[in-house]
């Protein structure tokens, strides 16, 4: 169960990963083919800046969930840095789940907005606005799920390693 278990979060990184990918690549190519419409053949694309800016949006989203997954995100460690190892992972977990609070918030929120935006159409694309926000749902919903396993990954460790000289401040 666990190998599988794996397997599929593999997969599902491994396709975020590619999405992010394939999605950049078109984001510059359609950029690049839109300057070479408008400054070498005077014609302007009126869907291309649109069609750039919504894969931009899906960039950003992935690529937020990407950090949380790589825990690259930027933090503030000045204070937690001081404190014992206990200590520490215990503020990470409180800071886990303040973070889960706010993605539970903005994906509640993100959800009833694609559903309000269904059949509101992009002016230049003419696909729904809601595939936008769709993003926006499924970044804190990744975001979401690798925080909960942060947690409950630092509470086992918490609890495997309780009488350990690591959790007691003793050399690392």
């Amino acid at each position: 169960m666990n190998k599988e278990k794996n397997k599929f979060i593999a997969t599902i990184n491994k396709t975020e990963d590619i999405c992010l990918v394939v999605m950049f690549a078109a984001m510059v190519g359609i950029i690049f083919f839109q300057v070479i419409m408008r400054y070498v053949f005077n014609n302007s694309l009126s869907w291309s800046e649109e069609l750039g800016k919504f894969i931009f949006v899906w960039i950003s989203w992935l690529g937020i969930s990407i950090g949380q997954r790589r825990n690259e995100h930027i933090k503030i460690t000045m204070l937690v840095d001081k404190l014992p190892p206990m200590g520490q992972k215990i503020a990470e977990i409180i800071s886990d789940i303040i973070l889960i609070i706010i993605c539970l918030v903005t994906l509640y929120y993100a959800i009833i907005l694609v559903q309000t935006q269904v059949k509101v159409p992009y002016a230049g694309i003419k696909i729904s606005t809601a595939w936008g926000y769709l993003s926006l749902v499924l970044g804190c919903g990744f975001i979401s799920l690798r925080l909960f396993a942060n947690i409950f990954k630092d509470i086992k460790e918490l609890i495997s390693h309780k009488n350990t000289p690591f959790l007691k401040g003793g050399d690392q």
